[in-house]
């Protein structure tokens, strides 16, 4: 008989926000996606899935973690954008016993984000005030990107491009969980500006890699609040993603870009997203 307690998800949402940033001539106001942090947990322990960036989200996610009561052994980030690991610092002050993890590809360009002075200004002067300066990066995750929960096996898997290249995800196969970071979104309009058309097919790749592993729960990394982590949310993002490079092939400005893609995907969260990405498209045809 086995009798191993089953692993818990839960997910945590910071709602979309105002943040510091110039409205667009024409365009929707600037506003933060929300976004999530999911813990998985077992008997004891429990282990973190991004770390969100501001010091007061930090704060608030650890007393949403402490309320569960487990004991928080590892921290995993899924990319290096840094609204998913610059919390990072405020939790190991609450939890001690926990490592900050993330992939070699995913520390590296964590690193670039923490040390570049034009990557520094641009996140202060978004959020100013609310960010630590004494920034901790994650420690590098074993190879092998196997941890261990409370005897389950949990999976860091890279799967390729997401919304930035050397994205990862966190898999609980026993429970058939995936938190996904950025590598797919959940009603709330994608961040494609880093990305071309070939680069989109990439991610969608990664998107069929998650779906290869007929997961129950998929968690996104930017998801509306109350929103349910069902597994159509890939198909959702991959629709969105095609539909995105169509439209860009077939449209002349930001306007009708921002137009055409309002029409088939207008009921998610934060369009501001969109305008921005129209404005990189058109921009990367020099």
């Amino acid at each position: 008989m086995n009798d191993q307690v089953a692993l818990t998800i839960d997910v945590y949402v910071t709602p979309m926000r105002p943040v510091a940033t110039a409205a667009p001539v024409g365009g929707p106001k600037p506003l933060w996606s929300p976004m999530t942090s999911t813990l998985i947990a077992g008997e004891r322990d429990a282990l973190l899935v991004d770390a969100l960036l501001t010091i007061d989200q930090a704060d608030a996610l650890a007393d949403w973690v402490e309320s569960h009561g487990k004991r928080v052994t590892a921290i995993v980030i899924t990319h290096g954008h840094s609204d998913h690991w610059l919390g990072l610092s405020e939790l190991l002050k609450r939890f001690p016993d926990a490592h900050g993890l993330a992939t070699e590809k995913a520390l590296e360009h964590a690193y670039f984000e923490a040390t570049d002075a034009g990557m520094r200004q641009y996140w202060n002067s978004t959020f100013p005030g609310e960010l630590t300066q004494s920034p901790v990066l994650p420690d590098l995750l074993d190879e092998h990107g196997s941890l261990e929960l409370d005897g389950h096996e949990i999976r860091v898997i890279e799967v390729g491009q997401g919304d930035i290249e050397h994205s990862s995800i966190v898999y609980a196969p026993s429970i058939g969980a995936v938190a996904a970071g950025d590598v797919v979104y959940n009603q709330v309009h994608m961040m494609t500006a880093y990305t071309d058309a070939v680069s989109r097919e990439a991610w969608i790749a990664s998107q069929d890699a998650i779906a290869a592993l007929n997961p129950a729960t998929v968690v996104a990394g930017h998801k509306r609040v109350g929103a349910t982590d069902t597994p159509d949310t890939i198909e959702q993002s991959r629709r969105y993603l095609r539909d995105f490079t169509r439209i860009v092939e077939q449209e002349e400005t930001v306007e009708r870009i921002f137009a055409a893609m309002m029409e088939l995907h207008g009921d998610r969260d934060n369009p501001w997203v969109l305008w921005y990405c129209a404005e990189q498209a058109i921009a990367k045809r020099g």
